[in-house]
């Protein structure tokens, strides 16, 4: 597993989001997520909604994922897609 996977997996399951991730060691991810589907949602749901762009990897190939999940307005100009 690498980074440009897990970014490919939640830019197909939330094809309106802004994806970065990063995670060196191919277990470890850290990513930030900025949506306009997360306007109104508190923190769980958002994470919860990327979650499921993954599926089964998570606990199992990917073994964490650190999460930032924001709106546009939230990130600030030029953040958001």
């Amino acid at each position: 597993m690498d980074s440009s996977t897990v970014q490919s997996l939640i830019q197909r399951g939330m094809p309106d989001a802004k994806v970065e991730v990063h995670g060196p060691d191919g277990v470890h991810f850290e990513a930030l997520v900025v949506s306009p589907a997360f306007a109104g949602k508190l923190p769980l749901a958002r994470h919860r909604m990327v979650y499921a762009t993954l599926g089964e990897l998570m606990g199992g190939a990917i073994h964490a994922l650190s999460l930032r999940t924001l709106t546009p307005e939230e990130a600030g100009p030029g953040a958001g897609g």
